[in-house]
């Protein structure tokens, strides 16, 4: 079969490599009919993430399973799933908690089980699921072929962006902004719109982000930044800036304006993968009570609360991909998205 394999920084290779199999009863083995790259593929594709080993990368897919394991009850051969980007067990502590990120049996796509099995890449034409029962979702019938690049999104981006939304406690009547205009960030403007948010604000400069962004729900859009964000950001909201600010993008750069745009007594949530030195100014938030709350997004626990709405197509977070490419021309897909060519690439087998 066909799999993702990153060698270094820019050095991705769609690889032929021997089909995976259910090694264990508690195992499945799903056919992809759709995977992605995310922004977070781009750390370790830029370097920004050492990449000590070559190994399968990706970690968003949705499919058909195959084969099942003889203990696996809750899915079955034949049925369409969606798989979050974390492979979780769903009965350890954490998981019952709804933190399923933190499985205590957990495992990343592309890497190893705890028995040191190998783990499929989600950008991948054959997956090995490890704790098929606690990881993946099915739906009861197959999905029309124009609702997949949405049911996709549940595996990340859309539970990801729901997650900022409910970190800030946006709701009825909140007022929103969101730093970044990637998936995340258009994704996280629209689940605050869905959860009832009064106005949103997006920071874009780019013209095809901003037009989705507005489709989305975002009220308006701001292409300051810094010190000229916090002052235009702040003057659409009685001078002090919103409710709530969502910071989907990790750097210094965006929690910084994240920080310094909510309003004294709001709430920030984060859930942009942190690279590049951000760090919490304690003494800002102490002077103005901002509260911070996020991270690693448990999208296994939101799938059933955004499913419905994506089948009956109340919300359409699908629009988020792009570009469209065969699982075999991958490295042009990640060429593209590192160059700001592409929003969010969807990959075919």
């Amino acid at each position: 079969m066909l799999a993702t394999l990153i060698h270094g920084p820019r050095d991705v290779r769609s690889t032929e490599v021997d089909d995976p199999r259910v090694e264990k009863p508690t195992d499945a083995v799903v056919r992809v009919v759709a995977s992605c790259i995310c922004g977070s593929d781009l750390w370790p594709y830029r370097g920004v993430q050492q990449t000590k080993k070559t190994h399968p990368i990706g970690h968003e897919f949705v499919g058909v399973v195959e084969s099942v394991g003889d203990e696996v009850t809750t899915v079955r051969p034949g049925q369409f799933v969606i798989a979050p980007f974390i492979v979780s067990d769903g009965t350890c502590v954490n998981c019952r908690n709804g933190v399923q990120t933190s499985c205590l049996h957990g495992a990343s796509w592309g890497s190893e089980d705890e028995d040191g099995l190998p783990v499929s890449g989600g950008q991948s034409a054959l997956v090995r699921v490890p704790w098929a029962d606690g990881t993946l979702v099915g739906t009861d019938e197959m999905p029309p072929e124009d609702l997949i690049p949405s049911l996709l999104t549940l595996s990340d981006v859309m539970g990801t962006g729901h997650h900022a939304a409910l970190s800030a406690g946006v709701g009825p009547g909140k007022t929103v902004a969101v730093v970044g205009d990637g998936a995340v960030g258009l994704c996280a403007v629209l689940a605050a719109k869905r959860l009832g948010a009064e106005r949103v604000v997006l920071f874009s400069r780019h013209p095809d982000r901003q037009a989705l962004g507005r489709e989305f729900g975002a009220d308006t859009v701001l292409e300051e930044r810094g010190d000229a964000g916090v002052e235009a950001v702040n003057a659409l909201f009685d001078g002090v800036g919103p409710d709530c600010v969502l910071e989907c993008v990790g750097t210094y750069e965006s929690m910084d304006q994240a920080l310094r745009s909510v309003r004294p007594g709001g709430f920030v949530g984060y859930v942009g993968v942190p690279s590049g030195g951000a760090e919490l100014p304690i003494r800002l938030m102490f002077n103005d009570n901002v509260n911070v709350a996020g991270g690693v997004a448990p999208v296994r626990s939101y799938i059933a609360e955004l499913l419905p709405d994506v089948l009956s197509r109340t919300i359409d977070p699908g629009r988020v991909f792009d570009l469209t490419l065969p699982l075999a021309e991958v490295a042009d897909g990640y060429r593209a998205m590192d160059e700001r060519r592409a929003i969010k690439v969807l990959l075919q087998p």
